[in-house]
């Protein structure tokens, strides 16, 4: 099944810078294909790894910039505006929510569950549009409800 129509790929791939592109796909692989790192994030429990999940992926592929930078645009832990539970991770425009992150271990194959957990998050974040959910192997892509 194809999600997506060959020209509007196309479209959008144009207007890529393609040296940005290259250059984060091998910051990507270094660190993401390598044996050892692989082996210690599958003995790590979620809480050891999150914040290096965001870190390596979000900050170190993507640019992406973390809360000790006074103009940050992705923050850990983002308490829900209603209720006492938290999204692992955020990523904000204008202070604001525009994607939640939810992460589990490796040891979580089934990634349904943390789809759920992660569009209740999504419900409580106010102009919230994106979901990304992993379990640090396999990472998964929503905008709205859909992937």
């Amino acid at each position: 099944m194809v999600l997506f129509q060959k020209s509007v790929v196309n479209k959008y791939l144009k207007q890529q810078d393609s040296d940005v592109v290259a250059k984060a796909y091998k910051k990507f692989v270094k660190y993401f294909y390598n044996p050892t790192i692989q082996q210690n994030i599958r003995e790590r429990k979620e809480e050891q790894f999150q914040e290096g999940f965001l870190i390596e992926l979000f900050v170190n592929v993507f640019d992406y910039t973390l809360a000790s930078n006074p103009k940050f645009n992705l923050t850990t832990e983002l308490k829900n505006e209603k209720g006492a539970k938290k999204a692992d991770g955020a990523i904000l425009k204008d202070g604001k929510a525009l994607g939640v992150i939810a992460l589990k271990s490796t040891k979580t194959k089934d990634l349904e569950k943390v789809r759920q957990q992660a569009f209740d998050c999504k419900a409580n974040q106010t102009g919230c549009v994106y979901v990304i959910t992993s379990n640090f192997e396999k990472v998964q892509f929503y905008i709205n409800n859909d992937w």
